[in-house]
């Protein structure tokens, strides 16, 4: 359980860094990402991306093993 939890807050840290590069994918467009624009900055809450890369992360780690 520890280890999902870690696994989302690296997630939810690195994603904003990325978000530029992977927009170009698609990916921080799904729904459940929420975008606010708040003092002339956007705030990017990537909710639904988030599952999708830990999903993922769980498909990879499952072949892995």
């Amino acid at each position: 359980m520890i280890r999902w939890v870690l696994v989302i807050f690296i997630a939810l840290t690195l994603f904003p860094l990325l978000l530029p590069w992977l927009k170009r994918l698609g990916i921080g467009r799904v729904p459940g990402d929420f975008s606010f624009k708040v003092f002339g900055g956007v705030v990017c809450l990537p909710f639904g991306s988030t599952l999708i890369v830990s999903a993922l992360a769980f498909v990879i780690a499952e072949f892995l093993q």
